[in-house]
């Protein structure tokens, strides 16, 4: 019945230190011992989930980027969806992302994190990972090779962006919330459920047969592509409304992913 798990990250996996758990990875590693496949699915860099990965102590599929990106438990680049070239110049220019600058803007290209500014306050984010950013004049990239734009501010600053870029592009972006502070911005076509196809196409498996947890915005697609969706218990109020069948679990600081794995793959506690 339950043939292959595909998990978010932040607000899902890991706990409000946005950090694996020891029970969470004694968990994970129980159940890939039973040979079942896992999938990570989550907006971070691929460089930043490859750490995370190292310290979870498995090799699942890497869906990054929100699913701009998705990797092998090789390390192989299997799907791959850049912004146009074009459109990079507009997404950072200050009239769309704020004249006040308030916002705090990067482009994610396949090895490296652009930032705009100093921000440290971000790297606790990426404590099991050590993944950093590279501050840079945005406005002076090429364009060439980015999977993902993220703005990080005040949820009012990043409503006027969205507004904005929808205005200006339709249907050519894809913009969602990771975060009620985090707006991403990804090419057309691309999202975490496309990309759980991609990997269940590869694997030989169908979405029936799929368990899928996640708490935000970004994960509509991929609950809604599984057989088995899961929300959890602290997931954004707005994907509750979207979302209302989804069964909810408990809280990711409560390890909640892990215990309902137990639950549906009897295992016991000790």
């Amino acid at each position: 019945m339950y043939q292959v798990i595909a998990t978010d990250l932040d607000g899902t996996l890991l706990n409000s230190d946005h950090q694996l758990d020891p029970f969470t990875v004694a968990t994970l590693n129980r159940l890939d011992a039973r040979g079942l496949p896992f999938i990570i699915a989550t907006g971070r860099h691929y460089c930043d989930v490859a750490g995370i990965r190292d310290v979870l102590g498995i090799r699942p599929y890497l869906i990054t980027s929100n699913g701009a990106r998705v990797h092998a438990p090789d390390d192989t680049l299997i799907h791959a969806r850049n912004l146009p070239e074009p459109v990079i110049q507009r997404l950072v220019a200050p009239d769309v992302t704020g004249e006040h600058g308030r916002v705090i803007v990067s482009l994610f290209s396949d090895d490296a994190w652009f930032i705009d500014r100093d921000a440290p306050e971000l790297l606790a984010f990426h404590q099991d990972s050590g993944f950093t950013y590279r501050v840079t004049d945005l406005r002076a990239h090429d364009g060439v090779g980015v999977a993902k734009a993220l703005y990080i501010g005040d949820p009012a600053d990043l409503a006027h962006i969205s507004r904005s870029l929808e205005e200006e592009f339709g249907d050519a972006l894809y913009i969602t919330y990771s975060l009620p502070d985090c707006l991403e911005v990804m090419t057309a076509g691309v999202s975490k459920g496309r990309a759980l196809r991609v990997v269940l196409e590869r694997l030989g498996m169908a979405a029936s047969g799929c368990v899928a947890f996640g708490d935000n915005m970004n994960d509509i697609d991929l609950l809604e592509t599984a057989g088995h969706p899961f929300m959890m218990n602290n997931a954004n109020p707005d994907l509750i409304a979207r979302l209302p069948a989804v069964p909810r679990i408990g809280n990711n600081f409560e390890a909640g992913v892990a215990h309902h794995l137990r639950k549906l793959f009897a295992l016991s506690d000790a």
